[in-house]
Order: C-alpha cells, then structure tokens, then sequence
C-alpha cells in the first residue's frame, strides 16, 4: 500500500514540516484579511486540525474503497447510512457524510471541515468514480468550490 506522506497532526505554531502547508486567513468585516493563528486550536484533535494534502487524501479514499484499510464488512458498515439528518437525502454513516439521490441511491460519501480561515472538502461519486478533493486556507473556499466542480464533472444532485 502506498503510504500517506503528508498527513498529520501538528502543534501551533510550529510549521509543519512538508512543503505545500499555508497559512489560514479569515476576510474580515472592512475587507481585509488576517491569519487564522489566533483563531484555531492549538493542537488538533478529534473535531479536525488534522493537516492533509490533496493527493494523500484521494489516497485514502483509493485505499478505504478498495478494502485495503477495512475488511468487507466494515467498509461496508462505514459506508451505510446510519442517521437521516434531513428530507433532502443527507444521511450520516460512521464518520462520513452520505448523500442520496431523488431514488434513494448514493450519490456521494463526503468528509468536510471548517474552521476560521481554513476549509476542506472531500467526495467520493460512486456511480462516476470520481473523488475529488479541495483544500482551502478560506474560510469557505472550499464549499463553493465543489459546487463548481459538481457541476462541471456532471455529477451535482
């Protein structure tokens, strides 16, 4: 299995040490911007402050699908809706959000957070194969933007 390089979780304010990490930063009232080092955990836990790349998290999603993290009937107990959260097809599994469509069928498995001046957002399409991964350091850079990306891949609900 390929190993994840670039994932970890790191004490503020140290940098962490792989190349590509950015600061966070928060568009305040008046326009103007400031970092996000005051406005976050010191130490990331179970509700985030995990730092990812792109490329390690689409390998996590090659790996969880293709059973190499769980056995078979734990990947699919992880990817079974357990919670209706509303009437809109949202639905909760173990650790992932999961997305029916209007047939009641998975349309996609989602991760996200949010914190001030830093976003993410990750979604694996079963009936397109896609998974597509956005790292923001906006604090809602990365929604939009997979809304776009939805659209354009012809795979928005």
């Amino acid at each position: 299995m390929n190993k994840l390089l670039d994932d970890h979780f790191t004490d503020l304010p140290i940098k962490p040490d792989f190349s590509g990490s950015a600061l966070g930063y928060i568009d305040n009232a008046d326009g103007s911007w400031r970092t996000n080092h005051y406005s976050i955990p010191v130490k990331g836990g179970a509700d985030g402050g995990a730092f990812v790349t792109a490329q390690d998290m689409a390998k996590l999603w090659s790996a969880l699908l293709a059973h190499r993290l769980l056995g078979d009937e734990m990947t699919s107990r992880l990817l079974t809706p357990h919670v209706e959260v509303n009437d809109k097809g949202a639905h909760y599994g173990y650790g992932l959000w999961i997305q029916l469509n209007a047939k009641r069928h998975v349309f996609k498995y989602h991760v996200m957070g949010y914190d001030p001046g830093v976003s993410f957002h990750s979604a694996y399409y079963p009936a397109t194969d896609i998974v597509s991964v956005v790292c923001s350091n906006e604090s809602d850079g990365a929604f939009d933007l997979m809304k776009v990306i939805e659209q354009k891949a012809g795979v928005s609900s």
